[in-house]
C-alpha cells in the first residue's frame, strides 16, 4: 500500500478581492502605467495573481515541469492578506472606523455569486459523470464548501490511510477559500481592537505578529505529525495571510525603497516562486519550512513590484495578458478543478487523460470570463447592494443556503448504477463443497462483463465498511507507536494463540482468520500498523524516515516473544520506498530474515502470506465507471506484482529460515492469468491494493484448508 501523501491530493487557492489601489502613489519613476479610470491600480498584483492561478491550474492538470505549482495557493494567501488589510486601513483612515457589516457584505458579494454557481454546476456534473459510489460524499463536500468549512472535512479525511487512492473530491479546491474566510473572521476584529489600543501604526503589528508566530509553530508541528491537517487546516496557514497583512501595515513606506534595490528584490521574489514551482513536487514536505519560499517570494514582489520601475518584475507582471488573466483568476480558479475531474470522466475513464486534463483546465478561462461579466460584476456592483450592507449579507446567506439545500436534495436522489444478470453467490459456492479451491478456480475462470444484479454487499459498503480491526482501533495509524487496545479476537478462551503481524495487507485477511480461529478455538491477536513492514528496514514517509514504524515493530516483536504464541502470520504490502541507500530487495530480504529469527523461537512458528496481486487501479471506482465492461478493470497476473525482486527476496529469506509461505495469487487470479475485479457476486477489491472484506470472508474455507494443511487443526504440526 503506498505511504500516505496528502501532498498528492489537489492543492488549491482563491483569488482575493477586487483590484485594489496602491496604498500610496508616488516613488520612483518608470512605474508601469495603469489604465485610464483606474489610476491607482497595482497592475503588477494582477500579474502576480495570474502567475499564481496559472501555476495551480497547470500543476493540477499534470504538467510535470511545474509539479510544485500548488505553491500558487500560498502566493494567493499573501496577496489576500495584503489587499484586504490595505482596504481596512484605508477605510479607517478615511472614516475613522472599520464597519464589519460592510466588510462582510463586500466579501459575500465578491465571493458567493461565482462560488455558488460553480458549486451547483459541479454538483450536477458529479451526479451525471462521477458515478453513484462517492456522490453522497461529494454532496457533503458541497455543503461544507457552501459554508466555508470544507478544509476541516478534508483535513480529517486525509488522516484516513485508505483515502490514499480515493479520487479527489471535485470540491476539494474550495479548501483555500475556507482558510481565508476563517482568517477574516478573526483578523478584522483584532485589527479594530488594535486600532483602538495603539496610536502608532507600527504597534498594530503586535497582535498580527503573535498570530503569525503561533500559526507558523502549529504549521511546523502539524507538518511532522499530521500532514493533512498541516495542509488543509487554517490554524497552520494563517501565518501566510498574516505576512501579507504585516506588509500592508508598512505599505505607506514601500515607495521609499530605492529603485535598484526594489528591482532586484522583486525579481528575486518572482524567482523564488518559480523555484518552488519547479523544484517542489508531491514528495516535498509541505507546508512546513518549505512554505517560506513562496510566501517570502510573494511578499518581495508585493513590496517591490511597483517601486522597481521599468527594471523590476512589475514591468513583466503588468503586461496586458498577465493583467487580463489576473482579472479572471478567481473565477478560473473556481472552474479549473471540477473541469479537470469531470471532463475526462464524461469522455470516458482511462489512463491516458493527461492532455484532456490540461485542455479541461484551459477551458476554465472562457468560463471564467463569462462568470466575471455575467455573474460576478453584475451582482457585486449592483446598486441594490452598494449602499445596504444588510442586503449583501442576506444575499450571501441566501446563496450559501441555496447551494447547501440543493446538495441535501441531490443526495436523496443519487445516480443509479447499471448492472447485468444475477451471479452465483460466492460464499455459498465455496462453503458448500468438499474442494473449495476447485470451486474458486471455476468462479475465477468465469468471465463477468457486467456488474451482477445481486452484487453483495453493495458497492458503497465494499468501499467504506471496515472490519472489527479498524472499528476497534486495532490498526494503528501512521503516527501511532504503541497499541493500547488488547485486540483479542477468535475464541478468547482458547488455549492456543495466533498473531496477525504486519501492515494493512495482513489486516485485510482478518475476516477469514477470525472465523477460522473461532471454529478451531484459537485466540487471535491483531498487531498491525498501516504501511509498516515486518522486515527490519526503515522506509520513507512524508519526506523522512518512518520512525514510528521502527519503534512499533520492535515493541510488537518483544510483546510477541513474551506471549509465545503457536503461530505468527505475517504479511506486508511490497509498495514502499527505502529510506537511505542500498538495494531495496537485498535490504528487504535481510531485514525479513532477521524478523523471522527474532519471532521463530521455541514453540512459535511463522507463516508469511505473500503480497496479494495488485489491481490495475482503484477497482471499485473502475467498476462504477465501467459497469458494462468489467474487463477494462481486470489485470493479468504477470503484471500484478508491484515488486517482483522483493517477492523473490522474501521467499529466499523464508526458505533460509524454514518459514512457511502461502502465495495468494491462486485465490485472486484465474489459471489463465486473468485477475478479475468481480468473482461470482462479490467484489474482489475494496480499493487499489486491498481485498474486499466480503471476498476474504468468502475465501475462509480455502484459507482454512491451507492453514490446517501446514500446521494442523491444533497448530502442533511442524514442517
Amino acid at each position: 500500500m503506498p505511504v500516505l501523501r496528502i501532498a498528492r491530493q489537489p492543492r488549491s487557492a482563491a483569488d482575493e478581492a477586487p483590484p485594489i489601489p496602491e496604498a500610496r502613489e508616488g516613488g520612483t519613476g518608470g512605474r508601469p502605467a495603469a489604465p485610464a479610470g483606474n489610476a491607482g491600480m497595482r497592475l503588477d498584483i494582477q500579474g502576480l495573481r495570474a502567475v499564481a492561478v496559472s501555476l495551480v491550474a497547470l500543476s493540477h492538470a499534470g504538467v510535470t515541469q511545474v509539479a510544485g505549482g500548488y505553491i500558487g495557493v500560498d502566493v494567493f494567501f499573501v496577496i489576500s492578506g495584503f489587499l484586504i488589510t490595505s482596504l481596512m486601513l484605508r477605510e479607517h483612515q478615511r472614516s475613522g472606523k472599520i464597519a464589519l457589516g460592510k466588510f462582510y457584505a463586500r466579501r459575500a458579494l465578491r465571493l458567493l455569486p461565482a462560488s455558488t454557481l460553480v458549486v451547483l454546476a459541479t454538483l450536477a456534473g458529479s451526479w451525471l459523470f462521477l458515478g453513484p459510489l462517492r456522490f453522497a460524499d461529494y454532496a457533503k463536500d458541497a455543503i461544507a464548501s457552501a459554508w466555508y468549512v470544507v478544509n476541516f472535512r478534508l483535513a480529517d479525511a486525509g488522516t484516513d490511510y485508505f483515502n490514499t487512492d480515493v479520487p479527489p473530491s471535485p470540491f476539494q479546491h474550495f479548501w483555500s477559500l475556507a482558510v481565508e474566510e476563517q482568517f477574516y473572521l478573526i483578523w478584522p476584529i483584532l485589527l479594530i481592537v488594535a486600532l483602538k489600543l495603539f496610536r502608532r501604526r507600527a504597534l498594530l503589528a503586535i497582535p498580527l505578529l503573535a498570530l503569525a508566530a503561533g500559526s507558523f509553530a502549529v504549521n511546523l508541528d502539524l507538518t511532522e505529525t499530521s500532514p493533512s491537517w498541516a495542509y488543509f487546516a487554517s490554524q497552520g496557514r494563517i501565518w501566510e495571510l498574516a505576512v501579507g497583512a504585516l506588509l500592508a501595515l508598512a505599505a505607506h513606506r514601500l515607495h521609499e525603497i530605492p529603485q535598484p534595490i526594489a528591482a532586484v528584490l522583486s525579481w528575486a521574489g518572482l524567482a523564488a516562486i518559480a523555484y518552488g514551482a519547479v523544484a517542489f513536487d508531491e514528495t516535498t514536505r509541505f507546508p512546513g519550512y518549505n512554505a517560506i519560499v513562496p510566501v517570502v517570494g510573494a511578499a518581495a514582489v508585493l513590496a517591490c513590484g511597483a517601486a522597481g520601475g521599468r527594471y523590476g518584475a512589475g514591468a513583466l507582471l503588468s503586461l496586458r495578458p498577465a493583467v487580463w488573466i489576473g482579472g479572471i483568476s478567481y473565477a478560473w480558479y473556481l472552474w479549473h478543478w471540477p473541469l479537470i475531474l469531470i471532463v475526462p470522466a464524461a469522455v470516458g475513464f482511462g489512463e491516458h487523460d493527461g492532455p484532456l486534463r490540461l485542455i479541461a483546465a484551459l477551458c476554465g478561462i472562457p468560463l471564467a470570463w463569462l462568470t466575471l461579466h455575467l455573474v460576478e460584476n453584475p451582482m457585486r456592483f449592483h446598486r441594490a447592494f452598494k449602499a445596504r450592507a444588510n442586503r449583501g449579507l442576506a444575499l450571501g446567506l441566501g446563496l450559501s443556503a441555496l447551494a447547501a439545500l440543493t446538495a441535501v436534495v441531490a443526495a436523496q436522489f443519487p445516480p443509479g448504477l447499471a448492472s447485468g444478470s444475477a451471479r452465483q453467490n460466492t460464499r455459498e459456492a465455496l462453503t458448500g463443497t468438499s474442494d473449495p479451491q476447485a470451486a474458486l478456480t471455476r468462479l475465477l475462470e468465469e468471465r463477468i462483463d457486467k456488474l451482477p444484479s445481486n452484487l453483495e454487499p453493495s458497492m458503497r459498503d465494499v468501499a467504506y465498511k471496515r472490519s472489527a480491526v479498524y472499528t476497534d482501533d486495532c490498526a494503528l495509524t501512521m503516527t501511532d507507536e504503541v497499541q493500547t487496545q488488547p485486540c483479542l479476537y477468535g475464541d478468547k478462551t482458547g488455549e492456543r494463540s495466533v498473531v496477525l503481524f504486519g501492515d494493512s495487507h495482513v489486516a485485510q485477511w482478518f475476516p477469514a482468520f477470525d472465523a477460522i480461529a473461532r471454529k478451531h478455538h484459537w485466540k487471535l491477536y491483531s498487531f498491525t500498523k498501516n504501511a509498516c513492514k515486518v522486515s527490519q528496514i526503515t522506509i520513507a514517509y512524508n519526506g523522512g524516515p518512518y520512525s514510528t514504524c521502527d519503534t512499533w515493530r520492535q515493541v510488537t516483536i518483544d510483546k510477541i516473544r513474551k506471549m509465545r504464541p503457536e503461530l505468527v502470520i505475517t504479511s506486508s504490502s511490497q509498495s514502499a520506498k527505502l529510506w537511505g541507500e542500498g538495494d531495496m530487495a537485498e535490504v528487504w530480504g535481510k531485514g525479513q530474515a532477521e524478523t523471522y529469527r527474532m519471532l521463530q523461537q521455541g514453540r512459535t512458528r511463522v507463516l508469511t502470506l505473500l503480497d496479494t496481486p495488485w489491481p490495475k487501479n482503484n477497482s471499485v471506482d473502475c467498476a462504477v465507471a465501467h459497469p458494462d465492461d468489467l474487463g477494462a478493470c481486470a489485470r493479468d497476473r504477470s503484471e500484478a506484482d508491484r515488486n517482483p525482486a522483493v517477492t523473490k527476496a522474501i521467499l529466499a529469506a523464508a526458505k533460509a529460515e524454514k518459514v512457511a509461505t502461502i502465495d495468494p495469487y491462486d485465490w485472486v487470479c484465474a489459471p489463465s492469468g486473468n485477475c478479475p475485479v468481480v468473482v461470482g457476486n462479490t467484489m474482489v477489491y475494496r480499493d487499489y491494493g486491498h481485498l474486499a472484506d466480503p471476498y476474504v470472508e468468502a475465501l475462509t474455507p480455502v484459507v482454512e484448508n491451507e492453514l490446517v494443511r501446514l500446521f494442523g487443526a491444533d497448530l502442533s504440526q511442524r514442517r
